[in-house]
């Protein structure tokens, strides 16, 4: 029997307040909704998109120096993360679990090369701040362009 694919939902959603991109797991209103109905192949191009998102941001921000040493610091300090995605995505759990527990990147395999902040905590809020607009910027261009052409 397969393992289903697990949801992205981190128990943050705004899509029951309107957003057509939820604030938190960073996935469309519709399929927020739909999740629970979709085959593991449509949970998977959505965890996906958000992947190839996450490590679109998470490289100009970040250079992994220890991929291994990353892992092992995220098991140690029991961190959920996805062994099957980019190591970018991991920087990226750590950064949403623990960045205000880190003091020295290096420790954890990487080294902060963003050019806004070394602050991990500010430099947290605008990650997530990007993923949610490229999201957004996603879905308007895809989805809210289908939604007008056929009203």
């Amino acid at each position: 029997m397969n393992k289903s694919v697990k949801t992205p939902c981190i128990g943050v959603c705004s899509t029951v307040f309107g957003d057509d991109v939820c604030r938190g797991c960073k996935r469309f209103q519709h399929e927020v909704i739909q999740w629970n109905s979709y085959s593991d192949s449509e949970k998977g191009s959505v965890l996906n998109r958000l992947e190839i998102l996450k490590t679109q941001i998470m490289q100009s921000k970040v250079l992994i120096s220890d991929e291994t040493l990353l892992k092992e610091q995220l098991e140690t300090l029991k961190i959920v993360f996805n062994t099957d995605t980019n190591a970018y995505c991991w920087v990226f759990d750590l950064f949403r679990h623990a960045s205000q527990s880190i003091n020295d990147p290096s420790e954890f395999g990487f080294e902060i090369v963003s050019k806004e902040t070394s602050d991990l905590l500010v430099l947290k809020k605008i990650i997530e701040e990007e993923l949610f607009e490229l999201s957004e910027a996603h879905y308007q261009r895809y989805f809210k362009l289908e939604d007008n052409l056929n009203a």
